[in-house]
């Protein structure tokens, strides 16, 4: 199929379209509880805002349970376990064959891995399964499976980084029957355990249980959602919630909604982590007591809130006020009963795993109020929008009006659109940044209204110093250098686009794009990071009663760092570090506990050389490799930056003080020599290290 990239078996894969970096594996868990990748290659659990350090989620995961051979059976891809998933350990029930792995794709036209059949801006396929009692490829056991449904399981996960939609990952499955006998009364589910804490400010799991038990935990029955929040734990670094909610479902009987069809439901249940002893709130351990949680909610008991409890039955707390305290729970989400599924039939059913930041109104967290969880709702009622489609009521019938594409048949994952991402190519300069962009998103056509509806283009930049923040919020950090709009459409500014538009079109070198725009941004400081962005919106749809909307700024950004540009005469113009002198905990370097998130910067370097650098007696520290394309090598780059993303002006390195032999280095008077390999010339300074 074109566009798609194959991954290896057991592999993971993390979402980066949109601003949710959610793993996925493809033996069907979510997250990475802070373990492997998150370890080994920086990579996220479920982080909000991407490279903002805030992780929501340790592990989650679909549940699936039935009725077979008249007993309650419960498949799991994750369940409570300190150290997450292990191949064949209780609760990972579900495999894959040997050889599967992750497919991606793209609707993105410029993305390498563009497919027409693509739905999202970036998915990813797998499929996995409950039928082997032994992994495949192995001979272990998968613990207490000892009842498999027989079901295997489609997994296609949708992100969008548009401005309305970078918040939530959609999880759609197809669930089928492929066994030899009937389920009954079949209910899925989605269970989390969410873990809302920032690392850069407290690293994963430091405390031991400490780090896993501040958050406060709730549902809200009309999205259908249980959400999680930091209630007492990096306060001021992490006001967010998570989110995990149902959608929408499909089988033979029709679309399934509770507000559709009395008989079907959903249930929210929460339990104390790994807890067996709480006579309510405990850990399922048993099929029956799993299945039970996924049948039997909370939120149906009279016990759940004072609205419920009319008849003044309960005494004590209440279930909601208990868990709106701070704690370390896993909760699960499921509906059902889907009433039967036979050998070859199935289920077509879909989540969403929603983020959003707090409002804030000053009050705590633990206040927990309507106006604090304001943008996790909105956020998951545009999921829910995503996922309705042209089904714009959600009542599973295609209403008179909704066929957008006349097709007759109701196509899910329908989103208005603002104009394609400018093709752009950011060049940092010394002091500067210069942008170039084709007009390519002038002939974008809205998917709803099936207008072109270009209006403009709006150029952005970060402020000095965000990534210095205990609390990296990009989102905050943008500031917009310049708006400019077609002239005489009756829209906006009406200022014109001519003063951009370049006397002839221009090419680089390896590109075959033809730039059509040109802007510079000045009086930028050399060696900090800056995010870049250049965006387009339209004009609005008054009849769908949508205003202007705009393209990603996260998806077409650059982390940029002006600097000196590949040095042509290092004679007259001589290599330098700065900052010299450099002092421990550089204001540039951002909050950081690790020694390898420290960088000085050498510049004015030819366009390809060998620095040495050396201590006072001569003897030998580090050896550094540059050329023009350096994109940031070091660890300060991989906490705060994102390499593939960074862009340099060609002429400068960054260090992070640490020896070739792993060595931190002390504080005094360093040498350095510059190698120019074009001709082997020799360049030579100093700087000093005061810690």
């Amino acid at each position: 199929m074109l566009g798609l990239v194959s991954f290896s078996q057991n592999s993971t894969v993390v979402t980066t379209a949109g601003d949710v970096g959610l793993t996925l594996s493809n033996v069907g868990f979510l997250g990475n509880s802070f373990r492997g990748n998150f370890q080994l290659e920086n990579e996220p659990s479920c982080e909000y805002p991407r490279n903002s350090g805030v992780e929501h989620l340790f592990e989650g995961g679909l549940w699936v349970g039935a009725t077979l051979r008249g007993s309650q059976a419960v498949s799991t891809a994750a369940y409570d376990n300190a150290r997450g998933y292990s191949t064949g350990g209780g609760g990972y029930e579900m495999t894959s064959e040997v050889g599967a792995g992750f497919k991606e794709r793209s609707s993105l036209i410029n993305s390498k891995v563009f497919d027409p059949l693509a739905i999202s801006h970036q998915d990813f396929i797998c499929d996995f399964t409950d039928k082997y009692v032994v992994v495949p490829g192995t001979n272990i056991k998968i613990t207490d499976h000892d009842q498999p449904l027989g079901i295997e399981v489609h997994l296609e996960a949708y992100n969008w980084n548009f401005s309305f939609s970078n918040f939530f990952v959609i999880m759609d499955y197809t669930i089928k029957n492929t066994g030899s006998e009937s389920l009954s009364d079949v209910y899925v589910g989605m269970f989390a355990n969410a873990v809302i804490r920032n690392v850069n400010v407290t690293p994963a799991g430091s405390g031991g249980t400490a780090f896993y038990d501040k958050g406060g935990n709730g549902y809200n029955d009309s999205l259908y959602m249980g959400y999680c929040y930091d209630a007492n734990g990096d306060l001021g670094f992490t006001e967010s919630y998570f989110g995990h909610k149902f959608l929408g479902a499909e089988d033979k009987n029709g679309f399934h909604l509770p507000t559709l069809d009395s008989a079907f439901k959903a249930h929210y249940n929460c339990w104390q982590w790994n807890n067996t002893s709480e006579p309510i709130l405990f850990s399922p351990t048993t099929d029956k007591q799993k299945y039970n949680k996924m049948t039997t909610g909370l939120n149906w008991s009279p016990a759940w809130t004072a609205a419920y409890d009319s008849n003044n039955v309960h005494s004590g707390r209440y279930y909601s006020e208990i868990l709106n305290t701070p704690g370390n729970r896993s909760d699960l989400v499921s509906v059902g009963p889907f009433v039967s599924l036979e050998p070859g039939e199935e289920i077509k059913i879909a989540f969403a795993i929603v983020c959003g930041k707090k409002k804030e109104d000053g009050n705590p967290n633990l206040a927990n109020n309507a106006f604090q969880q304001t943008n996790i709702i909105n956020n998951a009622l545009w999921a829910q929008t995503a996922y309705c489609g042209e089904d714009v009521n959600c009542n599973g019938v295609l209403d008179p009006g909704e066929d957008k594409n006349g097709n007759g048949v109701i196509d899910r994952y329908i989103l208005p659109s603002p104009p394609d991402i400018p093709v752009t190519k950011y060049i940092p300069g010394k002091n500067e940044l210069t942008i170039y962009w084709t007009s390519n998103s002038e002939n974008s056509v809205d998917p709803i209204s099936q207008k072109k509806d270009f209006a403009g283009y709006s150029l952005y930049i970060s402020r000095l110093g965000f990534d210095t923040d205990k609390k990296i919020n990009l989102d905050s950090a943008w500031q917009n250098v310049a708006t400019y709009d077609i002239k005489g459409d009756g829209f906006f500014y009406e200022t014109g686009l001519d003063s951009l538009r370049l006397e002839e079109p221009v090419q680089f070198e390896g590109d075959t794009n033809l730039y059509t725009y040109k802007y510079t941004i000045k009086n930028l400081v050399n060696g900090w990071q800056y995010v870049a962005a250049l965006t387009a919106f339209d004009t609005g749809d008054e009849e769908a009663n949508l205003g202007s909307l705009e393209s990603s700024r996260n998806s077409n950004s650059t982390r940029a760092f002006m600097g000196t540009p590949a040095n042509e005469d290092p004679k007259e113009n001589k290599p330098f570090a700065y900052p010299n002198p450099y002092y421990l905990d550089a204001a540039w370097e951002g909050v950081s506990q690790r020694q390898t998130s420290k960088r000085i910067q050498f510049a004015n370097l030819p366009q390809t050389c060998t620095i040495y650098i050396f201590n006072v007696a001569g003897d030998l520290i580090a050896t550094l490799d540059h050329n023009s394309n350096y994109s940031g090598d070091i660890g300060w780059y991989q906490q705060f930056s994102d390499t593939e993303t960074t862009t340099f002006s060609g002429g400068e390195h960054s260090w992070d003080l640490i020896s070739s032999e792993g060595q931190i280095i002390s504080r005094g008077l360093y040498l350095f020599t510059v190698k120019d390999k074009k001709n082997n010339k020799l360049y030579k300074g100093q700087f000093t290290i005061i810690k």
